[in-house]
């Protein structure tokens, strides 16, 4: 098989002092942090529709990418299966384990579902034995149930039950395809579960069936052998403007009131915390408290535009805040790092998909490292721990084993007025941290 990037060669770790552009600075796989190899605390995943699906477009002109990787688009067959090839070699050459997919980027729809089904079929028996080949694997998959026309008012809380049928069954294809490639996630991005106006929407019954329509998808992959993780990935609005997952919080919210949290764990996008006005490194946390954290959309905003830019991730502190969290909830199990990431419009050539990669996954290195030095270093956690050490011994440790109620605690603080509060620090603790990483 000929080459598609003949210019992008295998990318190999050259060390921080290296200057091409074409290799790696801080991503060694097989360099061991913190007990184990790179490579598992970082399992990057290439994202199947903007890597080989997006051609630069957005509202105010077409696309600047060429993505036909040879075959013509009207040949849908033949050009699903050269993006096949584009993604794998890629993959390959820069060293990349995993791929995740939605159901409509990996091959033209057709003009039924069952001519659609079919088309899905034949494709991911090519992709398997592409995996089987080179042992990359699938880290989840999804489907695309927001683009389509018949969507604008939501799949799962479409006002439609026809629709609302439609769109379980293109949800159950898409587990079966999951499945099929032996991912271990599915993901439920809502990007129309939502509305614009109560004026026209019963909320109640739209939040009803979106949980009817996550517990049968979780019921039916169960039924045929799926052992991976359900997520949600929370965005707070884009395109509806109010989307009923704005938030981890929120999402967690919804899961506990339906009895579905044990069932669906968190993929925290970066640029979607930022969208929420958080941070990424704060719905990490929210999740891991929660006991939902599951995997990563590895990307970052422009604090400067209002919408999802999804730019491949550079930001070291941000990304290191990140890897901290990350490091502290146990890591990854069956989740991972997708880079859910496009290059900027006038970055349209395939050597600049190779420089986003390498950039976001030296990022990601780079963070893992200065990670890894702020918890060995260990004064930001003794100062946390220290901070909270009250709750250990004496009313403290009565108030957390439940031993006191209102009664026992107003007959303490009678006896005892508080002291002034400690000071929390925050300006020495900032100043620590930029000498941990960067002195």
């Amino acid at each position: 098989m000929s080459e598609l990037f003949p210019n992008i060669p295998a990318v190999k770790y050259q060390g921080a002092s290296g200057q091409d552009p074409l290799a790696f600075s801080y991503y060694n796989p097989d360099e061991e942090i913190l007990g184990k190899p790179m490579k598992e605390h970082l399992k990057f995943s290439l994202a199947w529709w903007h890597t080989l699906c997006g051609e630069g477009s957005d509202m105010f002109g077409p696309g600047t990418y060429d993505k036909e990787f040879g075959a013509e688009k009207r040949d849908f067959m033949a050009h699903a299966k050269a993006k096949v090839d584009a993604g794998f070699e890629l993959m390959q050459k820069l060293s990349i384990g995993y791929f995740c997919f939605h159901d409509t980027d990996l091959v033209a729809e057709g003009q039924t579902l069952a001519e659609s089904n079919k088309r899905l079929d034949e494709i991911t028996d090519y992709i398997r034995q592409r995996m089987d080949a080179t042992g990359i694997k699938c880290l989840w998959g999804t489907c695309n149930a927001f683009s389509h026309r018949r969507f604008m008012a939501g799949a799962g809380t479409s006002p439609d039950p026809d629709i609302f049928a439609y769109a379980a069954a293109k949800i159950k294809k898409a587990i079966e395809l999951t499945v099929k490639l032996g991912g271990t996630g599915y993901v439920f991005w809502g990007g129309r579960e939502g509305y614009e106006t109560l004026l026209n929407t019963n909320v109640q019954l739209e939040l009803d069936n979106l949980a009817r329509l996550m517990r049968m998808a979780v019921e039916y992959a169960r039924s045929i052998g799926f052992k991976g993780d359900f997520y949600i990935e929370p965005k707070p609005k884009e395109p509806s403007k109010h989307q009923y997952d704005f938030d981890v919080a929120t999402a967690c919210n919804f899961l506990r009131a339906y009895g579905l949290l044990g069932d669906i764990k968190m993929n925290v996008e970066a640029n979607h915390a930022t969208l929420a006005s958080h941070t990424f490194s704060h719905e990490v946390r929210m999740a891991a408290v929660n006991g939902a954290f599951g995997s990563i959309d590895a990307n970052q905003g422009d604090l400067l535009l209002g919408w999802d830019t999804d730019q491949f991730p550079c930001d070291v502190y941000d990304a290191t805040m990140c890897m901290l969290e990350i490091i502290r909830a146990g890591g990854f199990t069956n989740g991972g790092l997708n880079f859910d990431a496009k290059t900027r419009r006038m970055s349209n050539t395939p050597e600049d998909m190779a420089y986003g990669f390498i950039t976001g996954m030296d990022t990601y290195a780079l963070a893992l490292r200065k990670a890894a030095a702020i918890i060995e270093d260990g004064r930001l956690d003794n100062f946390v721990e220290q901070r909270y050490a009250g709750y250990k011994a004496g009313i403290g440790a009565d108030i957390v084993a439940g031993k006191a109620g209102l009664k026992e605690l107003e007959a303490y603080a009678l006896q005892n007025e508080p002291k002034s509060p400690a000071s929390g620090r925050q300006e020495m603790l900032e100043g620590m941290l930029n000498r941990i990483m960067y002195g």
